[in-house]
């Protein structure tokens, strides 16, 4: 029987980001569901306002019974509060280039003011500018052409206003961490990185530590391993141990 997978996008994608990686995915093992996180793609019309909680719910909804669980950045802080709250219908949890959040407060409120600022720019200025900002992030250096320009493009299949809605609710400044609850997940939990990530990298080896069932891998690319490594995402799904 093909285990069903439930894949969420980061911030200012879509699920067409996890393209590359459902084509990799065997097909006899694997039914992949890739869904759009409330403020993005199909689910720009999402009721406003959007919250952390709320995204976390929509995926529960629309997702089935018991399912292998992958988030990549955004997407993977909404499927670690998910396993947390459905522990009994997440069987694997798959975190790519991911964070459990802020745990100082006030550097929380700094980046919620960050962020609320950011939302107000979407709101206000050109989208097209506001993609090429957002690409600039250090986060995104040496990222090869091919994934920089599947990334622009995905972007480009979102609404400015309905990221705002999402930046302002769902966003790092606005979530709850969840460093000291690591310890709860009982599935096994797969961290994947890519190589040039040194932030990333640095938070998956201290994400392993308080972890149960835990690994962290390293694979070839940056922070945006959806689309640079596909192949690399698809081996840590099915990998189980």
């Amino acid at each position: 029987m093909r285990e069903s997978v439930v894949m969420l996008h980061g911030f200012t994608g879509t699920k067409r980001a996890w393209d590359g990686v459902i084509s990799h995915l065997s097909v006899e093992r694997y039914t992949p569901l890739a869904l759009d996180l409330p403020g993005h793609g199909d689910e720009a019309h999402a009721p406003h306002p959007i919250t952390f909680q709320g995204c976390v719910r929509s995926v529960a909804h629309r997702g089935p019974d018991r399912f292998v669980l992958a988030g990549y950045s955004m997407g993977g802080r909404i499927a670690l509060r998910l396993a947390l709250e459905f522990p009994s219908r997440v069987s694997r949890l798959v975190l790519v280039s991911s964070s459990p959040g802020i745990p100082d407060a006030e550097e929380r409120a700094r980046r919620s003011q960050a962020d609320r600022a950011l939302a107000d720019e979407l709101e206000a200025g050109s989208f097209a500018d506001f993609i090429e900002r957002w690409r600039s992030q250090p986060v995104f250096a040496d990222e090869p052409a091919q994934a920089a320009a599947l990334a622009r493009a995905d972007m480009r299949r979102n609404r400015p206003d309905a990221l705002a809605a999402a930046l302002r609710g769902a966003g790092t400044g606005e979530m709850p961490p969840m460093w000291e609850r690591l310890g709860e997940l009982r599935m096994p939990v797969t961290i994947l990185v890519g190589d040039r990530d040194a932030k990333f990298r640095a938070i998956g080896e201290r994400m392993k530590q308080g972890l149960a069932e835990g690994r962290m891998l390293v694979a070839a690319g940056g922070h945006g391993l959806l689309l640079e490594n596909p192949r690399a995402v698809a081996a840590a799904i099915e990998a189980r141990g």
